[in-house]
């Protein structure tokens, strides 16, 4: 797991007394308000720092067991974690046969790093070798491409994962399957805890993390949460008003699109769009594109040339008058 520095409880702005209720409330308010969606630019990568962080510290901090370590241990509740069982494996005995009485915590300000350090560096505080030490597995990463469509409702995917080192030291593989959240974003890691490499000496195994890509829809723009679609219309549908058939992720859509409609016009649907991570939906957008039929029959032609007949402002007059001020 990425490790910050900074306090969880200082990120998520809650006291260490925190009930697990107010810690899902500060996650939940604060999420809506660093949520990458909401921002553009250069605030965006900000805001997707913040949330990245902010889901860490919500990771540790909303699960009962993994918090009473992080009270005791601080950011480095893991590494402590392994050390204890290491320590308890080898009857507390380091460097020579030594024995250290009593159970070393961040209480008592001893230093895990060191203890750390010297315990899967393979050496002890006496200079002595040390063997037999739990080790953690290694953190391992793939890959999974989702439509916009698995966008929408979530799906889960099956991976599987290779590795050397499995009985006669060939290679290994197994088969895992992940559920990926609905809404998810381009370039997330989805972590899966325990399901990485194993560790040695009963130490603890390492994460699955699952790095989701989004393919490009042939129809559908994404921008965050919202969806954007070109919907063509006929000149007579925009100038009159017409009832369209018009796509979505799900089934299509009648939509209104109203008379006197210019090109480049939106159509706004709200929900429409894609989940958010505070559990409402964006909006799908239309913007209209005014087309030309193929091909013009002499009927077509009769009612254009009575259309121009016609007294209409001239819609260059703007284009114009702006060319001649430059």
């Amino acid at each position: 797991m990425p490790t910050s520095q900074r306090d969880y409880y200082d990120i998520l702005g809650v006291n260490r007394s925190a009930t697990p209720d107010e810690i899902k409330k500060a996650y939940r308010k604060l999420a809506r308000q660093y949520h990458p969606d909401l921002h553009t630019g250069a605030r965006k990568g900000e805001m997707e720092k913040k949330f990245k962080e902010l889901n860490e510290a919500h990771e540790v901090l909303g699960d009962p067991n993994t918090r009473k370590k992080y009270d005791r241990y601080g950011h480095r509740w893991q590494d402590a974690e392994a050390y204890e069982k290491a320590r308890q494996q080898a009857g507390a005995g380091f460097g020579g046969g030594r024995q250290h009485p009593g159970n070393f915590t961040s209480d008592q300000g001893f230093d895990f790093g060191d203890v750390f350090e010297n315990l899967f560096g393979g050496r002890s505080r006496g200079g002595a070798g040390f063997r037999g030490g739990a080790a953690p597995g290694h953190d391992m990463e793939t890959d999974a491409r989702l439509t916009l469509r698995e966008v929408l409702g979530g799906v889960t995917r099956r991976v599987e994962v290779t590795e050397p080192g499995g009985p006669n030291g060939r290679t290994a593989s197994r088969t895992i399957d992940i559920k990926i959240p609905a809404g998810v974003q381009d370039g997330t890691r989805v972590r899966v805890s325990g399901r990485g490499g194993p560790g040695r000496g009963g130490g603890k195994q390492g994460d699955l993390y699952l790095r989701v890509h989004i393919e490009p829809d042939p129809v559908f723009r994404r921008e965050g949460a919202d969806l954007h679609v070109t919907l063509p219309v006929w000149p007579w549908e925009a100038a009159l008003g017409a009832d369209v058939l018009a796509p979505t992720l799900a089934e299509p859509v009648r939509v209104k699109v109203p008379p006197g409609s210019r090109a480049d016009g939106k159509l706004r649907l709200k929900g429409k769009g894609l989940p958010t991570a505070s559990g409402g939906r964006g909006d799908l957008f239309y913007t209209l594109q005014i087309v030309m039929p193929a091909s013009t029959s002499d009927e077509d032609r009769k009612l254009y040339e009575q259309l121009s007949r016609t007294p209409h402002a001239d819609p260059r007059a703007e284009l114009l008058k702006a060319a001649h001020r430059g």
